[in-house]
């Protein structure tokens, strides 16, 4: 097991693209209940997951609302490193995705999992619950562990069987959502020597220099089709289901 300095990831990715950001402006930014989009003066937009949890309480639930769009992109991408919470942490990610573009080296847009080459008896540990993989895993005769946060979604694991999961498994898929609520670096310092580290969800950056010297092997994310469809949808709370038709999802393989 291995230590990594928390943030560490997102403060690469806000190095890798704040070149990129002081020649871009916010064209729009939208907040629903599931997700934060942004849109540039480029036409290239970007999402992020928002979080349950991650609003602030109290009456002014963003500082600035109202004054994001026109300014430049480089405000909104420094909540990579100096954002406050995990709302923050969600604009500064749909920033950094839609300033990454579509990938410059061959991506395709498969169903994850065929990267795998799962095998039975194989440790599969999810972080997590990607539930439309959880029985196209189980059919390859591999096990699978879910680590999940939320009890309403699943029976959560004890901090001990977590950390065994982790360090036992073969294969490792890991939520985007854990850059947001800052248990990205916990997470992969858990693991032991899986032969397959993915990074995945429509929150994940396209950006494998930002995930240099970790043992992340693929990013499993999205880019955005329609920009319009996708803005409205998230300003009307929509989620994954609704937007997934207005995404293109593409799996980039680190190294490779």
């Amino acid at each position: 097991m291995t230590a990594f300095n928390e943030g560490l990831s997102l403060r690469r990715l806000y190095e890798r693209l704040m070149p990129a950001a002081k020649d871009r402006r916010i064209a729009d930014l939208r907040i629903g209940l599931s997700y934060a989009g942004v849109l540039m003066d480029n036409g290239a937009a970007g999402l992020a997951a928002v979080l349950p949890d991650s609003p602030p309480r109290g009456c002014t639930v963003l500082q600035g609302a109202g004054t994001f769009a026109g300014s430049s992109a480089s405000d909104v991408l420094q909540y990579l490193v100096h954002g406050k919470n995990a709302l923050h942490r969600a604009m500064g990610v749909a920033a950094a995705n839609a300033l990454a573009g579509s990938p410059g080296k061959p991506a395709e847009d498969r169903e994850a999992t065929t990267y795998f080459d799962l095998k039975p008896g194989e440790n599969v540990a999810m972080v997590g619950l990607f539930a439309p993989l959880v029985e196209r895993i189980r059919k390859t005769g591999a096990k699978l562990t879910v680590i999940e946060k939320n009890p309403e979604r699943i029976d959560l694991l004890s901090a001990e069987d977590r950390r065994r999961a982790l360090g036992e498994c073969n294969v490792a898929i890991i939520t985007a959502t854990t850059l947001l609520n800052s248990t990205f670096e916990e997470t992969i310092g858990l693991l032991g020597a899986p032969r397959i580290v993915a990074l995945m969800g429509p929150s994940t950056p396209l950006v494998p220099e930002a995930f240099k010297d970790t043992p992340v092997t693929h990013l499993g994310g999205a880019v955005v089709a329609d920009c319009s469809r996708v803005l409205r949808i998230i300003s009307e709370g929509g989620g994954t289901p609704a937007l997934r038709p207005y995404l293109r999802f593409v799996n980039l393989t680190i190294g490779a």
